[in-house]
């Protein structure tokens, strides 16, 4: 069994992903890790290429800065780093995802038991979505609780755009894939970079998906669904993490908006009836 892994960069350095430690984080179970890196603005590929890795292997791509379809560009990128993996797995990881070392020995043997599987598409992890500091998270339905990170490269798979993949079964129709869990966790720190770094990343990526964001204020947010993270973040994202204590502060005068408050009469209907309601991008069968 041979596992790829992939994934896409353009400008890490300066948006602030922790794209190294990411790519780190899974190089002990990785026989390769194939990245699509981006012409941009910063030293994003001379740091690539200065860690002599022998596992990386680096594709120089240029971004179609006219392509206005939702998430299209991303979805591109995405698939020329994943049909370059030779792999029997292939372990997409975005570049503000980090995984526990606690959770690389489940991981592997997730892949070994379902490799020879064929009702096993894709596997799939818990997320964690930090939020403002390390030591807050978001529990919501509005943000995805699952995902698949991990698929067989012999499924005739596609990304519309960087977050998930549809399955071919035939030219002209598309399916979520189906999937057995890890066991494992994902930590997503996205939403714990610097609120500068955050609002120059929409500044420069807002064109990809046809719209125009708003400025990012971490304050502005619905406090109730901010929850507090008591266990141990992965040792290779440690150093990187800004250092804070107790729950991220929110403004207590935000009044949450309409979906928000969608969101947490969502989670109540969780609570009330033990649904599951958030996102899937996937089919769990195991």
């Amino acid at each position: 069994m041979k596992v790829s892994a992939c994934t896409f960069i353009r400008n890490g350095q300066i948006l602030g992903y922790p794209f190294i430690q990411s790519i780190q984080s899974i190089l002990p179970i990785v026989d390769e890790f194939v990245i699509a890196v981006g012409q941009g603005d910063d030293d994003t590929l001379t740091i690539l290429q200065s860690l002599n890795e022998p596992k990386l292997r680096l594709i120089e791509t240029t971004w179609n800065e006219t392509m206005r379809a939702k998430g299209y560009v991303y979805g591109q990128q995405k698939m020329i780093a994943q049909f370059a993996c030779t792999g029997d797995w292939i372990f997409y990881l975005e570049a503000d995802e980090v995984v526990h070392e606690n959770d690389l020995p489940a991981i592997k043997a997730s892949m070994q038991q379902h490799w020879q599987d064929e009702a096993v598409e894709a596997l799939i992890f818990d997320y964690l979505h930090f939020y403002g500091n390390a030591n807050t998270y978001l529990w919501s339905p509005g943000w995805y609780r699952r995902a698949p990170r991990i698929i067989k490269a012999s499924v005739r798979s596609y990304a519309p755009d960087g977050l998930f993949w549809l399955v071919l079964d035939s030219n002209k129709h598309g399916r979520y894939p189906r999937a057995a869990h890890t066991g494992a966790t994902m930590y997503h720190y996205g939403w714990v970079r610097s609120e500068a770094q955050m609002n120059l990343k929409a500044s420069k990526v807002e064109k990809y998906w046809n719209k125009r964001n708003d400025t990012v204020d971490y304050a502005e947010m619905d406090a109730r669904i901010l929850r507090e993270f008591t266990g141990s973040h992965p040792a290779i994202v440690q150093d990187w993490l800004p250092t804070a204590t107790g729950i991220f502060p929110t403004n207590p005068d935000y009044r949450p908006s309409k979906k928000q408050q969608r969101h947490w009469w969502m989670l109540k209907v969780e609570r009330w009836f033990g649904l599951e309601l958030s996102k899937k991008h996937y089919r769990l069968i195991r």
